[in-house]
This record gives structure tokens, C-alpha cells and sequence, in this order.
């Protein structure tokens, strides 16, 4: 049997039965310390599951405001264990990310790493498009997702496109994570909604504020200076599809790029909207 790495794996979840039992079985009970579960009063089996699979299980009542699910839990349940890595639900642990992740862990002194994901869509692992990177792993006590006050305009309880910030040294784990939502498509529109109302949203309420983008990343500040042009949309499309290889994907690489570019799209449209509503209100 493997040692255990000294690590907390932390899965947030809304009405996930049909990812959660795949994400929990690619973890094994070889790998990590711990494994706890976050849930928002799932309606469906994901609480069973959890507990079956012997993950802890926890409840989270969202009051719209600051904390969110992630930085409530490092708030209020921090674990004991050196680091922590928060996992979604529709995302799978691959033996080469866990074999590398040993290693690099065993020999290096880092605060925290970046870690690469790789995408499915319809059914099928896209060879195109932009990478997907997120800060999802890193010490215990190195730091907290971005404090965003909601204040009750968001209908998500948990912490989104918010980034860590985190203190220390940074690395990055090569090995990739596998995503992949068996929600189907439905799903993936219907989040993206809600995506898009929230970046809209957060966009209004951080312009305004320079010290807020003090922290962002360069990916942050990039799509934040031109969230009020129309052509944010196009702009992602032609550099997923075309200069990012999605066009290897074919029809299910455009499919993707168009969806994305939507989305976009979408975030352009609220936030034209929304600021037309306030200059009539003022």
C-alpha cells in the first residue's frame, strides 16, 4: 500500500451523483489523508455516494454573502494536514498526475501548485483550445480565495473564477487532470448562464476599484480589459479555434469554440444592460 500524502482532498457539490462516484473511485484509498465532501443540500444521491465511498461529509448554507463554500470551509473546518487540494466534482485524478505528484511533492519546497486539466466535450478529450490551469493545491495555511462581497447579488455559492492568493513560491504539476461532466449539455448551458451573469456582475462592481485587480493574474487582467468590448467574444473564438489548434477537434472543436464565444458574448450583453439600468436610475 502507498504512503499517504499528508493532504486534504476537498470536493465541493450541488446534486452530483452522476460525477462523484467516478471522481471518488480515480482518488483511491491510497492517496490522500483525508477526502471531504462540501455539499449545498443536494436534492439528489450525492450525499449517499459520498458516504459510501467513506468521503466526510459536510453541509453548506449559503447566507449570499462572504464566505463562499471553498473559503468557508478554510474558515471554519481547516484541516490538519500540510496541504489541501480542492477537486470538482466532474474532475478525475489520472495515475500519471498522482505518480507525478508524489515526487514533486517529496522533493520540492513550494507553497502551492498550478494544475493543468484536460477537457471533454461531447464524450471525447479535445486535443485544441485554451488550456485549462487553475491554483488548486497548496498548503493549508498558505492563503484563501479571493474575498469578493456579494452582498446577495449572486445566486452561486461557491467560489467561481475567484483565484486563491496565496504566499509562497509557486509551481506547476505538467501530469493533467482529467475533466469531464456527465451532466451532459444542458448542464454545461445552463452554468455558463450563470457564469456569465456573475463575471458581468463582479466586472461593474470591480471597475471602478483599482486596488481590487491589485491580485489578479495577467489571464484576469487581460479579459477584464476587454469584457466591454464586443469583440470579446469573437476574439476567444478565433484564438481557441484557430491559433489554439481547435480546428483538430472538428466539428466538436467548433462546437466548443462557438459555445465559448456565447458565453462571452453573454458577459458583453449583461454588462450593457446592467450599466444602462444604472445611469437611468441615478
Amino acid at each position: 500500500m502507498s504512503t499517504l500524502i499528508d493532504m486534504t482532498i476537498v470536493i465541493p457539490v450541488r446534486n452530483e451523483e452522476k460525477n462523484l462516484a467516478g471522481c471518488l473511485k480515480a482518488i483511491g484509498s491510497d492517496f490522500a489523508t483525508e477526502i471531504v465532501v462540501i455539499d449545498s443540500n443536494s436534492t439528489d444521491l450525492t450525499k449517499e455516494i459520498a458516504i459510501n465511498h467513506g468521503a466526510r461529509f459536510l453541509n453548506f448554507d449559503w447566507n449570499g454573502e462572504f464566505p463562499k463554500k471553498r473559503n468557508w470551509y478554510l474558515r471554519n473546518h481547516a484541516p490538519n494536514t500540510k496541504w489541501i487540494l480542492f477537486l470538482d466534482a466532474d474532475e478525475y485524478l489520472t495515475e500519471s498526475f498522482k505518480t507525478e505528484l508524489r515526487r514533486r511533492l517529496s522533493s520540492e519546497q513550494k507553497c502551492g501548485y498550478w494544475l493543468r486539466y484536460s477537457i471533454y466535450f461531447m464524450g471525447k478529450k479535445l486535443q485544441g483550445g485554451y488550456p485549462l490551469r487553475k491554483l488548486a493545491l497548496f498548503h493549508t495555511s498558505a492563503g484563501e480565495y479571493e474575498k469578493i462581497n456579494e452582498n446577495n447579488w449572486s445566486k452561486l455559492d461557491m467560489e467561481i473564477h475567484e483565484h486563491p492568493v496565496i504566499m509562497g513560491d509557486l509551481g506547476e504539476i505538467k501530469s493533467q487532470i482529467d475533466h469531464q461532466d456527465y451532466r451532459g449539455i444542458a448542464s454545461y448551458i445552463t452554468k455558463h448562464v450563470e457564469y456569465a451573469a456573475w463575471e458581468a456582475e463582479r466586472f461593474l462592481k470591480t471597475h471602478a476599484s483599482s486596488s481590487s485587480a491589485v491580485k489578479w493574474t495577467w489571464k484576469q487582467k487581460l479579459k477584464y480589459r476587454i469584457m466591454r468590448s464586443v469583440w470579446i467574444g469573437p476574439i476567444f473564438f478565433f484564438g481557441s479555434f484557430f491559433f489554439l489548434g481547435g480546428f483538430r477537434d472538428g466539428s466538436r472543436g467548433l462546437a466548443f469554440a462557438i459555445l465559448k464565444m456565447s458565453y462571452f458574448n453573454q458577459i458583453y450583453c449583461r454588462i450593457q444592460e446592467k450599466s444602462r439600468q444604472d445611469a437611468i436610475s441615478k
